[in-house]
């Protein structure tokens, strides 16, 4: 190329031009490499970082659901506790209906099995105020009225707002029922205080007939028998459902993460070796600008005597 002006130096526009391009690469290399993403921000690529921040909410929501379906499991794990006691205590109570029944025993042998009845019954209770988790109860409560008694459950499973119910049944009365069945009654104070109710007059007769009808045939206590098998076995698969969505969850994460990181983030390995070559780029760039600067000094030599 010719040189005859130094107005117009066109080796150093070009070269000058070069290297803007150079440093604007190399700005660009050291962002991926510093922030670790492709696409850091919608500078970068704007489709790719709306539908990054897509699925980053999408990622944010399941994780939040996650958190409370833990709340869920903890509330149908306390539920699911309580009703295993309730269910032995029932067990137990058909034990002591057939023992009181029995009109071959004395009257203070009698006394004895129904004190032993009225312990358990206060058990019963006992396991129904204490299985609240969070404030919340599945069972009811006896005393009081803080929780409402035996109330479903909604609780979201998906990013998409899909819902779940957690099935509950009031066993607030259970003790009471229980308690009929030896021709007495059961209640709770809210101060929790109990209260059993007096067995009428000519109790051994009473009480052994009404014990005996108890444990034969479709009564009260067979009802309360199959009410309890049936909210545990409901209650352990919703706590199965509840299991399995946090699992599903947890994947669906980590896939979502995945096609996150595929869509945006940079290959450290490939930009550590392009910032190499930008770099030798740069210095090289600057070099050949540095000389074409320069070239316009060669005129004086035509002016030199």
């Amino acid at each position: 190329m010719s040189l005859n002006s130094v107005n117009t130096n066109i080796g150093a526009q070009v070269a000058l031009a070069s290297l803007n391009s150079t440093n604007t690469a190399l700005q660009a290399a050291q962002k991926r490499i510093s922030t670790g993403y492709r696409v850091a921000d919608a500078t970068d690529d704007g489709g790719a970082y709306a539908v990054a921040q897509r699925v980053r909410s999408d990622v944010g929501a399941l994780t939040s659901v996650n958190e409370q379906l833990g709340n869920a499991k903890g509330l149908v794990g306390t539920s699911l506790s309580a009703l295993g006691k309730i269910s032995d205590s029932v067990n137990t109570a058909k034990g002591l209906l057939v023992k009181i029944a029995d009109n071959s025993i004395a009257q203070d042998q009698r006394d004895q099995y129904v004190a032993s009845y009225k312990t358990l019954l206060t058990q019963v209770a006992n396991y129904v105020d204490n299985s609240t988790y969070n404030g919340q109860s599945l069972l009811g409560k006896v005393a009081g009225a803080a929780v409402t008694a035996g109330t479903s459950k909604s609780v979201i499973n998906s990013e998409l707002g899909s819902t779940a119910t957690i099935s509950a049944a009031d066993n607030s009365g259970l003790a009471n029922t229980l308690a009929t069945l030896i021709g007495s009654t059961f209640s709770r104070s809210a101060g929790g205080v109990d209260s059993f109710g007096t067995i009428a007059v000519g109790a051994d007769q009473t009480s052994a007939s009404t014990a005996l009808t108890a444990t034969t045939g479709a009564t009260a206590f067979t009802t309360a028998l199959k009410g309890i098998a049936n909210q545990v076995n409901q209650t352990g698969a919703d706590s199965n459902l509840l299991d399995a969505t946090i699992t599903f969850n947890s994947a669906k994460i980590d896939s979502l993460n995945a096609g996150l990181g595929a869509l945006i983030d940079t290959d450290l390995s490939k930009e550590s070796a392009r910032l190499q070559a930008l770099q030798i780029k740069q210095q090289l760039g600057t070099q050949a600008l540095s000389l074409a600067n320069q070239a316009p000094q060669s005129l004086l030599s035509l002016f030199k005597g």
